[in-house]
């Protein structure tokens, strides 16, 4: 394929969206030299990158109902609602297998965004192996709040939506001019206040300056949709999202609500392939 570059971005649960256009892809063969993944799209990208279809859908609701994988018990115990060691561990190495030979193997520069919790700036981790740098990953998709803050080569670091949520002008400054931006939310929609700001304020008073990133998140996602949105009108990107609002909670335990998403995002995919091959191409 041209030089063109994959945006994926995170929320939760809405990730399985993603999911559903990302084996759409891998039924097409299309690859991309560039992907840059934020907390589920990460997650997400790892599957799709080592080329197992189904695998993210699969990872999803297989193990939904299992009080490790997501459970108010986990977060009692650990401080964590989804279960870290169960999920980036158990899952990838016994029960569903990752194939990290494959994932090693592709050509495809893959980057997963995390937070710098002392910085406050984002970070683009290069992820090669992604058994060896497993830590990377999670440390992208570890939620405020709900995950333990994830120490990778020194530093510590939460999820990548709070400094960079959609992550198109580092792909621009990785040189790829032209990019498809897989956004988990409808046309239209606009990010609002935290609601949670004065928890986390109290909860991570030790890092200022990812406080003042979450305190201004809205106003840079807002500012973000505005370019990558400006960037579509000259034919700069390709957005792939849902039709309308996803009837789908950021935490859901609804198994047929997430299979639902799932193939609206395989869906919107297949009925959009013909423009996005147009956009490649030309």
């Amino acid at each position: 394929m041209k030089k063109i570059g994959l945006v994926l971005e995170g929320g939760g649960m809405r990730g399985m969206f993603t999911a559903g256009v990302l084996d759409f892809f891998l039924d097409k063969e299309l690859d991309f030299k560039l992907v840059i993944g934020v907390s589920a799209g990460a997650c997400h990208a790892c599957s799709y990158i080592s080329k197992q279809k189904y695998r993210a859908r699969d990872v999803f609701l297989d193990y939904l109902g299992d009080k490790r994988y997501l459970s108010i018990n986990n977060l009692r115990k650990s401080g964590e609602l989804f279960g870290s060691k169960f999920i980036y561990d158990e899952i990838p190495n016994k029960l569903n297998l990752f194939d990290n030979k494959t994932f090693m193997k592709s050509k495809t520069k893959f980057l997963a965004v995390a937070t710098d919790l002392k910085t406050g700036e984002a970070e683009y981790l290069h992820i090669k192996d992604a058994k060896k740098d497993v830590d990377a990953i999670r440390a992208s998709a570890s939620l405020p709040m709900i995950s333990n803050i994830v120490k990778y080569k020194n530093k510590e670091y939460l999820d990548g939506g709070i400094s960079d949520s959609i992550p198109i002008k580092k792909a621009e400054q990785e040189g790829y001019e032209k990019n498809v931006v897989v956004l988990t939310r409808q046309k239209g929609y606009l990010k609002r206040n935290s609601r949670t700001y004065l928890a986390m304020k109290r909860k991570y008073k030790a890092y200022p300056e990812a406080i003042k990133r979450v305190q201004n998140r809205h106003k840079e996602y807002n500012e973000t949709l505005e370019y990558i949105e400006k960037r579509e009108k000259e034919g700069k990107v390709f957005i792939i999202r849902p039709e309308k609002r996803l009837n789908i909670k950021r935490i859901e335990k609804n198994k047929e609500k997430l299979e639902q998403t799932y193939m609206e995002g395989y869906k919107t995919a297949r009925e959009l392939y013909n423009e996005l091959i147009n956009f490649i191409e030309n």
